[in-house]
């Protein structure tokens, strides 16, 4: 008999032989009853951070595969963008390009009117660190680098996935290099990211790379949980100590997506239309995010 949690508040005892608190139709005893004993096997230090994961945000088989059908339409999207982007195009015609291509494969772009947001997908140019709005006005040039974020509901499941473009495809080699060591982080980070560790690690190595190349890490923001909802437990920080936070176990599915800044770590948001951030000193900014699954024996990239 095990005392477990059911969502983050509600505490009950499960019989071996009632059915799994995952909702798989299994007997608890042939599903995640040894998952639960492996959990309670950890003795969380309060002093970092150590938390166990929340069943509700554990996902099922069947879960997972509606995460990755959504992830390729979603990775479709951003493929095309990378045929779209050039010298002279403005962002609202890739926003367009980029929600007629998404919903006529059936998805709903999560961003449009997610909490008053006006576009289907973010971009982000230059010293715009994150949820850049689409606008005629916004012409792109050779040179500037630009972050595309978006979101894809399919079926009740949501993907989430940005890359950096270089418009041209050349740019500064201050720019070239923020954007390519920003690419690193993320990688490092999904790297750290591992099954019976903490999500600090995750954070742990995004930082170090980023400071030992000169640049600062945006803390303001960060990666979450995404599956069933667009934002979910655990908010992923970029700037962590390693054996902090969260444990990671299978079937959590997260994104890892450092903002990296070129100057200093402090943003703000635009007085006008309250979504778009900036880094507070002009410099520029980067940022790449994948989705990811924890594993039984690491991660598996769902959506990039």
């Amino acid at each position: 008999m095990s005392l477990i949690r059911i969502g983050k508040d509600v505490l009950r005892f499960m019989q071996r032989n009632d059915p799994c608190w995952c909702g798989s139709g299994k007997k608890y005893k042939k599903c995640h009853m040894d998952f639960d004993a492996r959990i309670d096997e950890f003795k969380f230090n309060v002093l970092k951070g150590q938390v166990r994961p929340p069943h509700s945000i554990i996902n099922t088989p069947a879960d997972i595969e509606g995460i990755r059908k959504s992830a390729v339409i979603n990775d479709g999207t951003l493929d095309l963008m990378a045929e779209l982007v050039k010298p002279g195009i403005d962002t609202e015609s890739l926003n367009q390009a980029a929600h007629e291509y998404i919903t006529s494969r059936g998805g709903i772009p999560a961003c449009l009117n997610y909490e008053g947001f006006p576009k289907s997908v973010c971009i982000s140019v230059n010293e715009v660190v994150c949820h850049g709005i689409p606008s005629r006005k916004t012409i792109l040039k050779e040179g500037d680098i630009v972050n595309i974020d978006v979101t894809t509901i399919l079926d009740g499941y949501f993907s989430d996935a940005s890359r950096m473009y270089i418009v041209g495809g050349k740019t500064s080699e201050r720019a070239e290099k923020l954007v390519r060591v920003t690419k690193e982080c993320m990688e490092l980070g999904i790297e750290a990211a591992k099954p019976w560790h903490f999500l600090g690690d995750i954070g742990a190595a995004c930082a170090a790379h980023a400071k030992a190349n000169g640049y600062s890490v945006v803390t303001d923001l960060g990666g979450h949980g995404v599956g069933k909802k667009f934002h979910l437990e655990p908010f992923v920080s970029h700037d962590t100590k390693p054996d902090t936070g969260m444990l990671l176990v299978p079937g959590m599915v997260l994104t890892v997506e450092p903002m990296i800044n070129e100057g200093k770590k402090e943003v703000e948001v635009d007085s006008g239309d309250h979504w778009t951030v900036r880094t507070k000193d002009r410099k520029l900014s980067a940022q790449w995010e994948k989705t990811i699954l924890i594993t039984e024996t690491g991660r598996e990239v769902l959506s990039s």
